[in-house]
């Protein structure tokens, strides 16, 4: 039993594809609501679209929930499951003449279930006339009848204020439909009345459906919970975001090596702020969190400031939380990282790669191509460096490193800086060239670090390998 002045909120998605980057900031600013009130956090899934909805969609956003750490305080809600209980209510709407049977044909039918969804108002064909339990048992979809003495619905909205929409906007809309199924309108009411839930906070997309559950709130005799409509996540395009701009679902981002605390953090402050910090601890976003922070124009989903996110969140990543990821996403990399190098050789380069990091695939695959010399080099990245003295540098370079008994980072920028000097030349003339033979990038971590993890006999061969292409 829930306490009379608890907050409650919910998070009800469709499982009809994995879950949305734009519904699992829904479920963030949700999650958040509560947690700083202290209150609930509900899951329901809105699984009657039969056709449609799929048990792996529900066991994926269920996963994508919980690798975020986004969990349901109470018992998951699934709609499918209610569907006795859906017509039991609009039976008894019936009864008090606040819905009636409408027996004209689907293709006949006003639309207006869903906010996508466009038609024609009904024209009240079946409102007055009589039925029989006979006529019951023929095809037939329940409306719910608009008062006639309302002439609009006005309602609060905790982050856009007073709105209003005329009646003459809305016509007797279906509650049930003649698949037996419930209309969206109906049965969300009826499940959040259950649920208990007194805040709901969802995307604008939802405004037009809210005076339409208003009435069935009024019909239930139940009080309606207050309403927050959250502001829509753009491309950069300006439009609705699309997957032509973006990856669109959590799935793709933890594979893509997006660490769920990253994510979670970015998507917070996608249409949220507090002052000009960007980074947060849950804890300080828990305590902060508030509907009066919320913008109300639509944000821009910019993948370069996510990256930038998730590139800090990265290098404050430990090593064993680092392993621990792959083996939740990538099992086959994790292997393939832990074969090709030893545990403190392995640990090194993590720390080293992390600085410079903006995604785990990215670090991964930095690391793994470390471990082979590079199959092709591009002379024309170190053009600007390259000289007559080039070679010169890179030969005494290597001369040098086969005569120490061994060498750590100092050693070898001691000795570099002393070639560059000899020759009248910059740390960079040997530097680029360097790091071009070991890695066949000219972006990496220092290459003098670099050197001292492969071994003298793989450094030599690298190197070579550079000194004959010029």
């Amino acid at each position: 039993m829930s306490n009379k002045n608890e907050v409650r909120v919910r998070f009800a998605p469709s499982p009809t594809g994995h879950l949305h980057i734009g519904s699992v900031r829904v479920a963030i600013f949700n999650w958040l609501f509560a947690k700083h009130h202290e209150g609930k956090f509900l899951v329901r899934i809105e699984d009657t679209d039969i056709q449609r909805s799929k048990k792996e969609y529900v066991e994926s956003i269920l996963d994508s929930l919980k690798w975020l750490n986004i969990q349901a305080d109470e018992s998951i809600v699934y709609q499918s499951k209610r569907f006795d209980e859906y017509k039991k209510i609009a039976n008894e709407l019936i009864e008090k003449n606040l819905a009636y049977p409408c027996f004209c044909s689907p293709s006949a039918k006003a639309t207006g279930d869903k906010p996508e969804e466009v038609g024609q108002k009904y024209p009240g064909t079946c409102r007055n006339k009589k039925f029989t339990n006979e006529d019951l048992e023929k095809p037939h979809a329940i409306r719910f009848k608009i008062p006639e003495n309302i002439k609009s619905i006005s309602f609060h909205d905790e982050i856009r204020g007073d709105i209003s929409i005329d009646v003459d906007q809305l016509d007797d809309f279906i509650i049930i439909k003649q698949d037996k199924s419930p209309a969206y309108n109906f049965c969300v009411v009826v499940d959040d009345i259950f649920m208990g839930i007194t805040h709901l906070i969802r995307g604008e997309d939802h405004i037009s459906n809210t005076p339409k559950q208003i009435l069935i709130y009024k019909a239930l005799k139940s009080n309606q919970p207050s309403f927050a409509h959250l502001p829509l996540i753009l491309g950069p395009s300006g439009n609705k975001l699309s997957k032509r701009e973006a990856a669109t679902s959590v799935v793709e981002y933890k594979n893509q090596g997006y660490l769920p605390d990253a994510l979670f953090n970015y998507l917070v402050r996608l249409g949220w702020a507090h002052g000009d910090q960007e980074i947060f601890t849950k804890k300080e976003l828990i305590d902060l969190f508030s509907l009066d922070k919320v913008g109300k124009k639509g944000a821009i989903f910019d993948t370069k400031k996510l990256q930038w996110v998730n590139g800090v969140y990265i290098r404050s990543l430990n090593f064993d939380d680092f392993l621990a990821y792959l083996s939740d996403v990538n099992l086959n990399k994790k292997k393939e990282l832990t074969d090709r190098w030893e545990q403190a050789k392995l640990t090194t380069l993590f720390d080293l790669y992390k600085e410079r990091s903006v995604t785990i695939c990215e670090l991964t695959e930095s690391i793994i191509d470390f471990s082979s010399s590079p199959e092709h080099l591009d002379l024309s990245l170190i053009q600007k460096w390259v000289s007559e003295k080039t070679k010169i540098l890179l030969e005494e370079f290597l001369k040098e490193i086969k005569q120490m008994e061994g060498y750590n980072h100092e050693h070898l920028v001691l000795s570099a800086r002393n070639i560059c000097q000899k020759h009248n030349s910059k740390l960079v003339e040997i530097a680029q060239p360097l790091r071009l033979a070991l890695t066949g990038k000219t972006c990496s971590p220092g290459v003098f670090e670099l050197i001292t993890i492969v071994s003298l006999d793989e450094v030599i061969k690298r190197v070579n390998n550079l000194i004959n292409k010029l």
